[in-house]
């Protein structure tokens, strides 16, 4: 794009108007230091909670702690909030703190370039063009749902569709359904799809670990409580963010709390699966936290219901409405849900985004490039070679063991703190220019991969969506508890820039 065409400006664009653009937005409009706009590709807010609407979908980190700190919700319904309700939360943040009007929807980020002689970012959207002084990235690794490839899965003759685009209008009742695949999605809608169905195939290519789900809904009295008593809802999310803390030590190899933390699960198994060869397939093969640890009390009695069918394999093909497993197994399907998860490494946006180097075609540097062999940045947020990025739940920000929520704050603390220092605080006049130097980037990058070496996510016998398949590296995670990650990156300090 060239610096004639006509665009609308803002000092800040974020992309991304789920919790993490939303919390961004916030604090800018809580500061009015600088003007911003949102991008936001649907027709509404919520991210993650705008789209999963499948039966059952709910939050598996408490109610209080899955919000944020600045908006504490008094009335939450249950102590693991339910999604519609998460996804209500988020609205009335928008509309509460005067978001709306920044928000520009409809508007999918298809390139952000870095001029480098303006010192300032041009996007192109599918609503008009853009420029920034400063880009935040905030489209999460929830977003971009991950299908399978299955040989003649396009022939399928029934409907077919994602975890995270339910189809609403298709009607299970009475009908052959196929669930692919056994993670959280699945484990949350198997038993509410087992009543409906008249058969349900589940697949599994590996058995996850199952603990029981500590849910209830919450008396009028609490609420009150809660509502009347603003310090003891502050108690009640410290009590959580302390309780999860302790989930780290089951991260970490050979530890006596995993092995703790294993014999609840398996001790869960084994008072709701009777079945000895059901029993014995839905148990996990590998170290227990190397892949994702869920909540449920009704999935295993929901396998053990006389129309559903555990297939302990992946499906190998389809061919029209016969899908057949790679154990060989054959099924007759009316509905295939793909329960399948999301591209969390490989992030699409990330081809999206041009900085200042020039990549190894000879043409501008993409971040997917700078990514070639794992995603890397410092504080977990910032980029070398793409100054004035920032990018929220980007490499290793999230966590396996406490609220997500934590670590967006954490981030969107460090940004605030990049916001105010010296000329990028200045608003009119030439943009400043904040890059982190390759050196910072590698040399924090290093550590983490050094901190990630003795957890079970890289020692747990397991394939994950954690791991980079290009590189076998650990990108997702943050190698330690989440207080540490608030007190090495929760400070902008300008020490690491060029």
């Amino acid at each position: 794009m060239s610096s004639s065409t006509s665009s609308e400006y803002a000092d800040v664009i974020i992309v991304g108007a789920g919790f993490a653009g939303l919390g961004m937005g916030t604090r800018l409009a809580r500061e009015n230091t600088h003007s911003f706009l949102i991008l936001e590709r649907a027709t509404e807010v919520g991210g993650t909670w705008r789209d999963n609407t499948y039966p059952g979908v709910a939050c598996d980190v408490p109610s209080q702690l899955y919000s944020f700190s600045f908006r504490p919700k008094p009335d939450w319904s249950r102590v693991f909030a339910p999604g519609a309700e998460i996804a209500g939360y988020l609205r009335e943040c928008a509309r509460s703190e005067g978001l709306l009007p920044c928000i520009r929807f409809s508007t999918e980020l298809l390139e952000a370039r870095w001029d480098d002689r303006q010192g300032l970012w041009r996007l192109t959207t599918s609503g008009g063009d853009y420029t920034a002084r400063v880009l935040v990235t905030a489209a999460g690794r929830l977003s971009e749902p991950r299908l399978p490839e299955v040989p003649g899965l396009g022939s399928f003759a029934g409907d077919t569709f994602h975890t995270a685009a339910w189809r609403h209008d298709v009607s299970l009742e009475g009908r052959r359904v196929g669930v692919v695949g056994t993670g959280a999605s699945a484990v949350q809608l198997v038993p509410a799809v087992a009543e409906q169905a008249a058969e349900l195939v589940v697949f599994q290519r590996s058995a996850p670990y199952i603990v029981p789900r500590g849910d209830r809904a919450y008396t009028d009295d609490e609420k009150r409580g809660f509502r009347d008593h603003p310090d003891t809802l502050a108690a009640a999310r410290s009590e959580y963010f302390w309780a999860a803390e302790e989930g780290f030590a089951q991260k970490l190899d050979g530890s006596a709390s995993a092995r703790r933390h294993r014999d609840l699960a398996l001790g869960h198994l084994q008072a709701q699966v009777e079945d000895p060869i059901l029993r014995s397939a839905v148990t996990p093969d590998y170290q227990i936290g190397c892949k994702r640890v869920l909540f449920s009390n009704d999935y295993y009695p929901a396998l053990a219901r006389p129309n559903v069918t555990l297939e302990p394999s992946p499906v190998a093909s389809v061919d029209e409405s016969r899908v057949r497993s790679a154990g060989g197994a054959e099924f007759d399907l009316d509905v295939l849900i793909m329960a399948t998860g999301f591209h969390t490494t490989q992030l699409p946006f990330a081809s999206r985004i041009v900085g200042r180097n020039t990549g190894a075609d000879g043409l501008g540097e993409t971040l997917a490039d700078h990514w070639s062999e794992g995603m890397t940045a410092f504080a977990s947020t910032v980029v070398y070679g793409f100054p004035n990025l920032f990018i929220i739940d980007g490499p290793n920000a999230s966590l396996g063991h406490n609220s997500a929520i934590t670590m967006i704050e954490t981030q969107i603390d460090y940004i605030a703190g990049a916001l105010a220092f010296g000329t990028l605080a200045a608003q009119g006049g030439h943009p400043e220019v904040l890059e982190v130097s390759a050196t910072a980037e590698a040399e924090y990058t290093a550590e983490l991969d050094a901190d990630s070496s003795s957890t079970v996510w890289l020692t747990g016998g397991c394939r994950s969506w954690y791991l980079d398949s290009r590189s076998g590296r650990q990108t997702l995670l943050w190698p330690g508890p989440a207080h540490t990650f608030q007190a090495k990156n929760g400070v902008f300090d300008p020490a690491p820039f060029r």
